[in-house]
C-alpha cells in the first residue's frame, strides 16, 4: 500500500511531463558555442587576443627571466658564497613575487574585458534568438552550454545553434537588443592559457 501511494505521485508527475512535451515546442542551443561562431564574436575573440598579446609576451619573458635565476641556483648554489646566494635567492623570491601579482591583474582585467563583451553580445543574441522562436512557434529554448540546465539528452533535430548562428550574422547589425532574462548568466568564453606560475625558491 506504501508502495502504492509513493509511485501514484511520480506517475503524475511523468503524465504531466508528457502532457507538457505534447503540446510543446522545445528547441536546444549552445549559445558559448553560437557567440564564438557568430561573426561579431569572431571579430570580437580576435581583438581580445589582440590586447592580451602584449602582455601575454611580456609575462613570458619575466617567467623565463625567474626560471633562468632558479637554475643557476640549483646548478652553482653549492659554489656560491652564503651572502651571493643569499641574494639570488631575494631577488628570485621578489621577481616570483611580482610576478604572481602581475599575472592575477592581468588574469581579473581580462575576465572583466571577457564579460563586457559577453553581455554586449549576448544582449544581442536574446534578440535573435526571440525573434526565431516566435517566428517558428517555439515555446521553449534551452541552452546546453550551460552546465545547470536540466538537459541530460537531446536530439539534434531540435538544435537550432546553426539557425541562430546564421540569422544573427544576417540580423545582428540592426536587431534591436533585449534585456537578459532575470537571473541569467552571461554565457563564458573559453579563457586563454595563461602561464604557469613559477616553482617555489628552493633555499
Amino acid at each position: 500500500m506504501k508502495r502504492q501511494l509513493f509511485m501514484w505521485p511520480v506517475a503524475v508527475a511523468l503524465s504531466a511531463m508528457a502532457v507538457f512535451a505534447q503540446g510543446t515546442k522545445v528547441g536546444v542551443v549552445n549559445i558559448q558555442a553560437a557567440l564564438v561562431a557568430t561573426k561579431d564574436g569572431q571579430k570580437a575573440a580576435s581583438e581580445l587576443e589582440g590586447r592580451r598579446a602584449p602582455k601575454q609576451k611580456d609575462l613570458e619573458r619575466k617567467q623565463a627571466e625567474i626560471r633562468s635565476l632558479q637554475e643557476s641556483l640549483n646548478r652553482g648554489g653549492n659554489a656560491m658564497s652564503e651572502q651571493a646566494k643569499a641574494e639570488l635567492v631575494r631577488n628570485i623570491d621578489v621577481k616570483t613575487k611580482s610576478f604572481n601579482r602581475e599575472l592575477e591583474d592581468n588574469q581579473a582585467e581580462w575576465d572583466g574585458e571577457q564579460q563586457k563583451v559577453l553581455q554586449e553580445l549576448g544582449q544581442k543574441m536574446m534578440a535573435v534568438i526571440d525573434k526565431y522562436s516566435k517566428d517558428n512557434g517555439y515555446s521553449v529554448i534551452l541552452d546546453v552550454s550551460n552546465p545547470q540546465t536540466p538537459v541530460l539528452y537531446a536530439s539534434s533535430a531540435i538544435d537550432i545553434t546553426k539557425d541562430i548562428v546564421d540569422l544573427y550574422d544576417k540580423n545582428a547589425a540592426t536587431a534591436p537588443a533585449v534585456p537578459a532574462a532575470s537571473g541569467s548568466a552571461a554565457p563564458a568564453m573559453r579563457p586563454a592559457a595563461k602561464p604557469p606560475v613559477p616553482a617555489p625558491v628552493k633555499k
